[in-house]
């Protein structure tokens, strides 16, 4: 397989701050040079954070909520399958108890059996199981027109709160709660649905404390914990609100202040609540709650964290580990078989033809784990990707992930406005999205997001960008920075982790695990050896070889021990640079 992918190493501007951030340089020049200015930034605290006032629909939420709970009133919280879904669904479910709700329950409706949202078929599920009064959305619902009208001939009110982009009709809610509504003017535009929510608990506390109610002293910030987990495992962006979030609820965990059910799905990931990570958080305990949503149902997250002892969580949590084990099972399958469909892909081309969107489609995949595959392909070829896969007779079910540059939901929105009749439905936002298509439209399709996604990058392929903080002296490679770095600040998108850019000399290598390639590198200037991993690379060299490496600081721990790794990100031969 082949692929003219573009690669630029550049180094991050460095702007002139005019106070000291930190008192280490280079932690100074790390946060400089992603725009912090004022050390006071650092501190991420609750009070800096903006109040609820300013966001769309909130005193009519507030209001439906507050009568439900007087009259008492049965509330349902409708969940998303995802860990963003599943963090939402127990805040909501934790706080509302928390503030003196007596009739909640919850449902997370399953993915294979009613998609994406508040449908009208999990209106019809939740009325005849739950009979509720209220239905409150958490993570979705600002799409959900026909579900909301469908609760409206109920007599059921619902109140949505969500943070994806808003379609062109909303749907007639009792109140829609979004930062990302048009005309909103509040500034945490980037909350995750679990942020929102979080946000809407806030605000019933403060209406509550005008009440002189009992409940008004409820400890929201109990729930942190949950709203760090899934802002970082959504990958929204980590502006100075999300970051604020993040930090306190790192703190909480790292203190042990935190449920059951999370301490579970870290022991279970073999991680460390003292020394956690937004890493950590991305890569170990959000992939295990998302594989219940992908191959079974999110219930049994919600439940992991719902846990009121630790037996209980940890016995979650082990099934949790489990379906992780087997989605990944599934996905190197599929993995496999995309390749394959790549190589012909790629062999069928003339040699000067470039594609610029990818689709791939087989009925035998599976839909759990679509999005996943699209994720692995656009990483490879660096190139917006959908797969696709049967929904049933008569359509496909696709998900998409998207570069830098390209509006993935844009481009749905285009082809959908020329060709109506193509896509059923489709959401998303700029770097995923989903979407049913009409299977004896697939081949035009393919053909139409690859033109469309060429015309977004004008003929010119995306550039896969790694922005250094530059070279490291030998002082600065040390643990005591890595440590430093991994701490003091949450990293995530939009405000990436500190890497740098040196040339080392290869001194021995070898493959470990599943494709990881574990490294012993050299500094050119000095005599300092150091152990690098490069996470599913091959071997791109011999020993002796120079190489420019783009890299960060690990602090690893293993067997009660701290150490020193650098984490490569890029490496190529120092004399192609």
């Amino acid at each position: 397989m082949t692929s003219n992918q573009s690669i630029s190493v550049t180094q991050r501007p460095l702007p002139q701050v005019s106070e000291v951030l930190h008192s280490n340089p280079l932690v100074h020049r790390v946060l400089a040079a992603r725009g912090v200015i004022n050390a006071q930034e650092l501190v991420c605290a609750l009070a800096q954070l903006p109040t609820p006032e300013l966001l769309p629909d909130i005193d009519l939420a507030v209001a439906r909520l507050l009568t439900a709970r007087k009259a008492g009133e049965r509330i349902l919280i409708v969940g998303d399958y995802d860990c963003d879904g599943a963090t939402s669904t127990t805040v909501a479910l934790c706080g509302l108890r928390m503030l003196g709700f007596t009739q909640v329950d919850y449902i997370v409706p399953n993915r294979f059996d009613f998609g994406y949202g508040l449908s009208p078929a999990v209106v019809d599920l939740a009325r005849r199981d739950f009979k509720p009064n209220v239905l409150l959305t958490v993570d979705n619902g600002v799409a959900s027109v026909e579900g909301v009208d469908k609760a409206n001939e109920y007599g059921i009110d619902v109140v949505v709160t969500d943070h994806h982009l808003a379609p062109q009709q909303l749907p007639a809610a009792a109140a829609i709660v979004n930062p990302n509504l048009p005309g909103s003017e509040f500034a945490g535009r980037n909350l995750a649905g679990v942020g929102v929510i979080f946000y809407v608990l806030l605000a019933l506390r403060s209406a509550l404390k005008k009440q002189d109610d009992a409940y008004a002293g409820a400890a929201l910030a109990q729930l942190l914990d949950l709203v760090a987990i899934g802002t970082v495992a959504d990958l929204v962006p980590l502006d100075t609100v999300n970051r604020t979030l993040v930090e306190q609820g790192l703190k909480r965990i790292r203190a042990r202040h935190t449920r059951h059910g999370v301490l579970g799905l870290l022991q279970v990931a073999g991680k460390n609540a003292e020394h956690l990570t937004t890493q950590d958080i991305g890569f170990a305990i959000g992939p295990r709650l998302n594989a219940a949503g992908r191959l079974a149902d999110m219930r049994v997250g919600v439940e992991c964290l719902l846990s009121d002892s630790s037996a209980s969580a940890l016995k979650f949590a082990n099934e949790l580990n489990s379906l992780n084990i087997d989605r990944r099972a599934i996905e190197a399958t599929m993995q496999s078989d995309a390749l394959v469909q790549l190589e012909a892909l790629f062999a069928s081309l003339n040699s000067t033809d470039e594609l610029f969107g990818i689709c791939l489609h087989d009925d035998q995949w599976h839909q759990g784990v679509i999005g996943i595959l699209a994720g692995r392909v656009k990483e490879k070829l660096y190139k917006p990707t959908i797969v696709f896969t049967a929904d049933d007779d008569e359509y496909l079910k696709g998900s998409a992930r998207s570069v830098p540059g390209v509006h993935i939901r844009d481009v749905l929105q285009t082809i959908a406005t020329r060709y109506p009749d193509m896509l059923a439905k489709f959401g998303g936002h700029a770097m995923a999205a989903g979407m049913s298509l009409k299977k004896d439209y697939f081949e035009q399709f393919c053909r139409l997001f690859d033109e469309t996604v060429k015309q977004v990058q004008n003929a010119k392929p995306g550039v896969r960008e790694y922005l250094t903080d530059g070279a490291l002296s030998t002082a600065e490679r040390t643990l005591e920075n890595a440590q430093l770095l991994a701490r003091v600040m949450p990293w995530g998108q939009n405000f990436e982790s500190p890497v740098f850019c040196d040339t080392f000399r290869l001194i021995e290598h070898r493959v470990v695990g599943n494709g990881h390639l574990q490294m012993t590198l050299e500094d050119i200037d000095s005599t300092q050896t150091l152990k690098a991993i490069a996470f599913n690379r091959e071997p791109a060299g011999v020993n002796g070889d120079l190489f420019s490496i783009v890299y960060s600081l690990e602090p690893n721990f293993f067997r009660d021990s701290w150490s020193l790794q650098l984490r490569v990100e890029h490496l190529e031969s120092a004399a192609l640079r």
